[in-house]
């Protein structure tokens, strides 16, 4: 039976995941990812697809964050007629999601079209807009956990919990369409265990081609109780002088919701007082909206912070920000307010402007909860840069950086190889993805020596007989 997979993204690199997997009768994607970071980023976005998107069968979605399923409006709206299988709390994410997606897009390529417009050049087509990230709901095919679908005769696919954010999948896929099963193996992005809310990545034991992400495969994240104290101090030492603020990039997904819980935490154990949260983020908000109204994939810990917190209400003042005119009065507070807002790299939303406003002043500080790609000015401002372009001025980066990994939704070195280690044997092909170039080579050394296996890191549009 022929298989093969090529990578389109993620490959030796972190962003724009979507592997294409043909079988002897179908041919189907895993993820479906924006690539972000700068201009390179932009000119793989808009490129068209390696392949006729009205040849694909069926997508397979990990999970609800950009970089896995931003490029999902795009594909429809060049001709995927196909479903998109998912968990259900995947799909009500991506219908907030791709959307607010859209809307930026849209908002960006008027803002570029103008700059062209003044040089006589032709304006900029956004990838899609709003109304057609909308599109996409109704390709949705939304399941439970551990419920098999078949999206096409001979091909079982299997959604177990990852662990990384609110829906997010390990998929396996059990393909005999045209001979011997054979079982391939997705990892997704893959959790951090010990994490708040979700509970720690399920156990996979069996693969004939497992796919395993390595974005933080080369080091070990620091423990989570050494990163909450890390987190209190960048917290108490800059809102105990009164005039600076914190400020916190956020993902909408799992970021936003993981540094809630650490400061109501934090609060009910008394460690912060008296503090102001303004979430500044509209998709943000919504999505907390939606994690909060899956509460069954709770852990017991996030269940019982919850009450908690429904019965102290005012022990932490929580302000949610929609309108843009109540985010441009943030701008006018200048010390003792917590400000968390998109996008969580810096490279996009609202948190640009408070980086404008609060990054060049000694009495702020700058928390960096999530990874950072290469080439956007969070990872900018995490490798020690000096000044950094927001908004095409050059901004001074005077303020107090502080790099929190252990609060990342990625699993770290130990991560991975706990949970590679749980197959029952090496898996017939094992390919390394979803990394920086060294990372993943890294990461596969890693996998070669302490377990013996034979990994392979693929590239770009290279396919891989499995």
């Amino acid at each position: 039976m022929t298989v093969d997979l090529t990578f389109f993204g993620a490959a030796r690199e972190v962003t724009g995941s979507c592997i294409m997997v043909r079988t002897g009768k179908s041919r189907f994607l895993v993820d479906c990812g924006m690539f972000q970071g700068g201009t390179e980023g932009d000119r793989k976005n808009a490129r068209k697809f390696p392949v006729d998107p009205s040849t694909i069968d069926f997508v397979l979605c990990t999970h609800a964050h950009i970089d896995h399923s931003g490029l999902l409006p795009k594909l429809v709206k060049d001709g995927f007629r196909g479903g998109i299988h998912c968990t259900d709390a995947t799909a009500d994410l991506l219908k907030i999601m791709l959307p607010d997606s859209g809307y930026i897009q849209e908002r960006d390529s008027e803002w570029k079209s103008r700059k062209r417009q003044r040089k006589g050049k032709k304006v900029v087509v956004p990838l899609y807009t709003e109304a057609e990230a909308q599109v996409v709901a109704g390709h949705l095919r939304p399941v439970p956990y551990g419920t098999q679908v078949e999206p096409r005769p001979g091909i079982t696919v299997n959604f177990l919990n990852s662990g990384h954010i609110l829906g997010s999948s390990i998929i396996t896929v059990d393909v005999a369409d045209s001979g011997p099963s054979r079982r391939l193996v997705f990892s997704g992005d893959f959790g951090h265990r010990g994490l708040p809310i979700l509970h720690d990545p399920e156990q996979v034991n069996r693969a004939d081609v497992l796919v395993i992400e390595s974005t933080y495969g080369n080091r070990v994240h620091k423990g989570i109780m050494e990163s909450i104290d890390e987190f209190t101090h960048a917290i108490n030492d800059t809102l105990i002088r009164k005039e600076g603020n914190v400020i916190i990039p956020v993902f909408a997904v799992g970021r936003t919701q993981d540094v809630l819980y650490a400061l109501i935490d934090l609060t009910r154990k008394g460690r912060l007082k008296g503090i102001t949260v303004y979430l500044d983020s509209p998709l943000a908000i919504e999505a907390s909206r939606i994690v909060l109204r899956n509460d069954q994939y709770f852990n017991e810990e996030a269940k019982d912070l919850l009450e908690w917190r429904r019965a102290n209400p005012d022990a932490l003042k929580i302000v949610l920000v929609n309108e843009a005119s109540e985010s441009m009065k943030l701008n006018n507070i200048k010390g003792g307010a917590i400000i968390m807002a998109g996008s969580g790299m810096c490279n996009a939303g609202r948190i640009k402007h408070h980086l404008k406003h609060n990054l060049w002043r000694k009495e702020c500080s700058i928390i960096i909860v999530g990874f950072q790609a290469q080439g956007t000015p969070g990872r900018k401002i995490v490798d020690g840069a000096k000044w950094v372009k927001v908004f095409g001025e050059d901004v001074m980066v005077a303020a107090d950086v502080y790099t929190i990994g252990g609060l990342s939704a990625h699993g770290d070195r130990e991560d991975l190889l706990k949970w590679a280690a749980s197959f029952h044997k090496e898996p017939g092909k094992v390919l390394v993805n979803h990394g920086e170039e060294s990372v993943s080579l890294e990461f596969a050394e890693t996998l070669r020596s302490r377990l013996g296996w034979n990994p392979q890191v693929p590239y770009p549009e290279d396919p891989i007989p499995v």
